[in-house]
């Protein structure tokens, strides 16, 4: 399959020519309205609290800190060039795990005691830079995402797993090599973790965070919670029990932290697991024996369909538990990539795409909209979109002036490029030469042992032994 690159779309014509030809439909607004009046640059009342602009910087793994968990001068960076993206609404900023054998890697950021002193001061330098650039931070809302990486837990070294699972699944179990004696985690394990999400939520308030994001996508715990229907006991088969663990998780945390906010980011659907096809090595679904593929939280029982009925009732969750704050995201970078970060070069342990990229921004742009269409009252954050590249702002604009979604979440767009939100805003020329092409870097880089960064457009991570180290991992791929 022979797809066009974003970056030879020269026009806004040339841009909805292609969409028609790949049968794809995409909100666009040929004209963009800059300055005060214009729909990116509205601010939101949340609560008690008003969000500047509707730009977003969404978290990321990094694979940079300390052992014992606390920030370098690498993640001191990123975290002031979240500061300088003019972006107000800061979710997470960074995946943080809640417990050491949590980590997705031995170099994640950990919020424990010796920690969160650093963190605060990583916050604090994030506001600095802020301030500097842009004179106020009273519109800034920053958020800290909480995780335990479970089945993808690689707390000890890179390249092996070290997997707490909530149960044995017919596929990724074989895929990633777990025993299928190992035991699962018990329901007295989940509660002794619990009080660990509650304890960082704690500290997370001490180190001066709005909110903290409970997260539940990617294929991580609280995403393996969602999927547990063949669990027994308290935290698994029925949706009730699938999600008791996010209602304890915040009845425990309002206890310690009065007064702290929450979002989630969730994956609001995901498909089965992927691999190469033999003949292409184009990414396809694994074949999965008779009946209904159950694993897919929002899917619809084939493995690549769309149901969104359970994460309504999700929603409704939220809505009960006065969760206001969600961010919509799709699927697991371990198992089907293409669905959760659209890009035209896979990552050294993916496949090539097996359908235009951006039929994967339009997923999930639909799949925000529609939850936005029939739960209206939630204020929700979109993902996807690196992928438009040069038509990111268009794209953009039509979604929130339309009101598919409330916030734009910038990921790896920001690695390459953090300005780009206080480009648009001030109707600037966009950089061509930092926009993020996808080219995955930023996570085969990781994949291979590395620190995180965006090695193909910042220059900084270009003048790094590790950009050769990367060069020939990508010859030997």
């Amino acid at each position: 399959m022979k797809i066009r690159r974003v970056a030879a779309l020269k026009t806004a014509e040339a841009f909805r020519k292609h969409l028609q030809s790949i049968g794809v439909d995409l909100p666009f607004d040929e004209e963009m309205h800059t300055g005060p009046e214009g729909p990116l640059a509205q601010p939101l009342d949340l609560g008690r609290r008003r969000i500047g602009n509707r730009f977003a910087v969404l978290p990321m793994e990094g694979w940079d800190g300390t052992p014992d968990g606390k920030p370098t001068d690498y993640v001191r960076r990123r975290w002031q060039r979240f500061g300088a993206s003019g972006a107000k609404l800061i979710w997470g900023g960074e995946a943080t795990a809640v417990r050491m054998d949590g980590r997705a890697n031995p170099n994640q950021l950990v919020i424990s005691e010796q920690t969160t002193p650093e963190l605060a001061e990583l916050r604090a330098l994030l506001v600095r830079t802020h301030e500097e650039r842009y004179e106020r931070s009273d519109d800034l809302y920053i958020g800290l995402q909480l995780t335990h990486s479970g089945r993808f837990a690689r707390p000890y070294d890179k390249r092996t797993l070290a997997p707490r699972i909530l149960y044995h699944h017919p596929i990724l179990d074989a895929r990633f090599g777990i025993d299928p004696a190992a035991p699962v985690i018990t329901d007295d394990e989940i509660e002794e973790l619990i009080a660990d999400f509650v304890m960082a939520a704690r500290r997370a308030q001490q180190a001066g965070f709005d909110f903290v994001d409970l997260k539940h996508c990617h294929g991580y715990l609280g995403h393996e919670f969602l999927t547990a229907v063949d669990r027994e006991g308290r935290y698994g088969g029925s949706f009730e029990n699938r999600t008791r663990f996010l209602r304890e998780l915040v009845a425990g945390i309002r206890g310690a932290a009065p007064g702290l906010d929450f979002g989630v980011r969730l994956s609001a659907f995901d498909f089965i697991p992927f691999e190469p096809s033999v003949e292409e090595k184009q990414g396809a679904p694994v074949k999965f024996g008779e009946g209904p593929y159950r694993y897919a939280f929002g899917g619809d029982g084939t493995g690549v369909g769309i149901d969104l009925s359970e994460p309504l009732a999700f929603l409704d969750v939220l809505r009960t538990l006065d969760i206001r704050l969600v961010c919509v995201t799709a699927g697991s970078p371990y198992y089907n990539p293409h669905i959760q970060r659209p890009a035209l070069f896979p990552p050294s342990d993916g496949y090539s795409p097996p359908e235009d990229p951006l039929a994967g921004v339009a997923r999930q742009i639909w799949a925000t909209a529609e939850l936005k269409r029939m739960r209206p009252d939630l204020v929700y954050v979109g993902s996807g979109y690196s992928y438009l590249q040069e038509w990111l702002p268009h794209v953009a604009q039509a979604v929130v002036r339309t009101g598919q979604s409330d916030f734009v979440g910038l990921g790896r767009m920001t690695l390459a490029y953090p300005e780009l939100a206080a480009d648009v805003l001030a109707g600037r020329m966009l950089d061509r030469k930092r926009i993020c092409r996808t080219f995955s870097d930023c996570t085969t880089g990781p994949r291979n042992g590395l620190i995180s960064g965006c090695y193909p457009l910042d220059e900084f991570y270009r003048n790094l032994p590790e950009y050769e180290h990367l060069a020939a991992a990508k010859a030997a791929m």
